[in-house]
């Protein structure tokens, strides 16, 4: 498989990013680019006298993968998207409070710009989640949109690498019979898509009272999720307009790490079902 790409700052958030990295790159037998964004001044040599220094300290981990580094300048944003394409990466790999330079709980430009601009899947996530447990559960959240299929194909893949469980969630966002029967169909094919790929799940419908991202991971929470899976344009709620997307919602409030897809992402042998 392609390259796992990871931003790296020297931030906890980015070193936690790179154990991660490191762990599904051996599970896929992927090679690792870890890219530091420097500021035109920054000295380089240090730089890379540190990069090396710890890229040595985890080289005992390395199962048979290489793991590369490569210096950028300019926007964090902008770099990592334009490395994972020079790449062909399979996946960028972000710590969400490392590449925003904000407090805890906050995300700032850089995380959800790189989300936007990413030609690939990209992994966010926070210092603060317990990395010592086992990536067990995966939640995918369905909605009436058109796209909300297409991000299964990707936790299917994560769902096989680390014999993870699915917890589908069916969101019904109004009460309309003819629209809630269309969430009922899109789940139907994810359900039918995981039962070839021979992989476990479970199904619950939410009919969502208050705000979608709020809903979603109080789910995630009581199905002790690691990974959430998520599009990057979802259906539009009053709630959500008011208070900005549901991936904007998702990536500032979730503790859990996050996978965002667009459209575009989807693999070619996970697109149909």
């Amino acid at each position: 498989m392609n390259k796992v790409v990871v931003g790296f700052d020297f931030s906890s958030g980015s070193a936690y990013a790179v154990d991660l990295a490191i762990d599904i790159a051996n599970r896929w037998q992927s090679d690792i680019r870890l890219v530091y964004v420097k500021e035109k001044k920054e000295d380089e040599a240090p730089i890379r006298a540190e990069i090396e220094r710890r890229n040595a300290g985890v080289a005992h981990l390395l199962n048979g993968i290489k793991l590369e580094y490569v210096l950028r300048q300019g926007n964090p944003a902008e770099e990592l998207a334009a490395q994972a394409r020079e790449d062909d990466a399979a996946l960028l790999v972000v710590g969400t409070h490392g590449m925003s330079g904000q407090k805890k709980g906050l995300l700032g430009r850089n995380s959800y710009r790189t989300v936007e601009l990413s030609p690939v899947p990209v992994l966010l996530i926070r210092e603060d989640f317990n990395f010592n447990k086992a990536l067990e559960n995966i939640v995918v959240p369905l909605d009436s949109s058109d796209d909300t299929r297409q991000k299964a194909g990707q936790a299917a893949l994560f769902a096989k690498t680390f014999g993870s469980k699915i917890h589908l969630l069916g969101l019904y966002t109004s009460t309309s019979p003819s629209i809630r029967q269309v969430v009922k169909n899109y789940v139907t094919m994810v359900q039918r898509y995981l039962d070839n790929n021979g992989i476990e799940y479970s199904t619950e419908y939410v009919a969502v009272k208050g705000n979608v991202t709020t809903d979603t991971l109080e789910y995630a929470e009581k199905v002790h999720a690691d990974m959430i899976a998520i599009m990057t344009e979802q259906e539009s709620t009053l709630s959500n307009l008011l208070m900005g997307t549901f991936a904007q919602q998702m990536l500032t409030l979730s503790t859990i790490p996050v996978l965002t897809v667009r459209p575009k992402q989807v693999l070619a042998d996970t697109a149909q079902y």
